[in-house]
């Protein structure tokens, strides 16, 4: 069995999507449809070659979900089995036919400029720690003041945490003194799946109870549960329970391999999931979709 996975914010690249607009008139037609919903040229951004203002939240989340979903629907997937890597996880709710492409797009313009606004209002910072078990990065935040917390597993020995700025500036220091082998602040614009995200889940929430999510064509491993989920009201609990929580990326694609996977897809800009997926469990196949 094969499952698609979604990326997220960290998977933009100067250029992306160029070649989805150029391949079809369908395709050009999506892209031009998501400049509408959004209310400006999002593709003179994802073509051009300006890092800084893909770089901007209201941008990058939209930025990826579009491609995501314009490569899915230009290679007619019919996912088994499907996943997605926080913002992912809205990408993927398309490709399982829980969302149309217009609510989805909606949905994540809408959650990157709460997210955005949560950020100016609370500052914090984001750390990525390399070379540690995970209790050990657990048990060092528990005993550091102020907001801090784990915010992404992505696979062992890989874990991101997230929270204000001088908590992860201290917890970077006691991580590295404990043998770390890095532990580097992430270019980010504050403090995601965190406590400081409170005031943009209870925007999110509001956005997503307006809506009716159809039952999806497959399972979807989310990142908040961990579990494979098909009830509407689960999937949207869990979505907006994300905002704050951790991503528990090694726990998805643990259950999704024992459950019978051998082969991932992932499906998107970049390749950060499939070498997530080869450190987590290194005998499954892991690639990108093609068109």
């Amino acid at each position: 069995m094969t499952a698609y996975i979604y990326p997220g914010q960290g998977s933009q690249f100067c250029g992306m999507g160029k070649d989805l607009y150029d391949y079809s008139e369908d395709s050009k037609e999506l892209f031009e449809d998501a400049n509408k919903i959004l209310g400006f040229k999002i593709t003179k951004i994802m073509f051009g070659q300006d890092e800084n203002a893909l770089k901007k939240t209201n941008v990058t989340q939209p930025a990826i979900f579009t491609h995501s979903v314009i490569l899915t629907k230009i290679l007619n997937l019919k996912p088994k089995v499907i996943a997605g890597h926080s913002l992912g996880e809205f990408s993927a709710l398309v490709a399982c036919n829980t969302l149309s492409f217009e609510d989805g797009l909606k949905l994540v313009s809408k959650r990157a400029k709460a997210m955005e606004d949560a950020c100016k209002k609370y500052p914090g910072n984001m750390a990525a720690i390399i070379g540690l078990k995970d209790e050990v990065v657990e048990d060092v935040c528990s005993k550091i003041n102020g907001v801090i917390t784990t915010a992404n597993f992505n696979c062992p020995g890989q874990i991101v945490i997230s929270g204000e700025k001088k908590s992860i500036q201290k917890a970077c220091k006691s991580l590295i003194s404990i043998g770390a082998k890095r532990a580097l602040i992430l270019p980010v614009e504050g403090a995601f799946h965190s406590p400081l995200m409170d005031s943009a889940k209870e925007k999110l929430a509001n956005e997503i109870n307006r809506i009716v999510f159809k039952i999806p064509i497959c399972p979807i491993y989310q990142n908040f549960s961990n579990n494979a989920e098909t009830d509407p009201e689960k999937i949207k609990f869990n979505l907006i329970e994300q905002i704050t929580s951790p991503v528990q990326w090694t726990q998805c694609i643990e259950k999704i391999i024992k459950n019978g996977t051998k082969k991932f897809i992932e499906v998107g800009p970049g390749k950060v999931l499939q070498g997530l997926v080869k450190k987590i469990n290194s005998s499954v196949k892991a690639s990108s979709a093609n068109f």
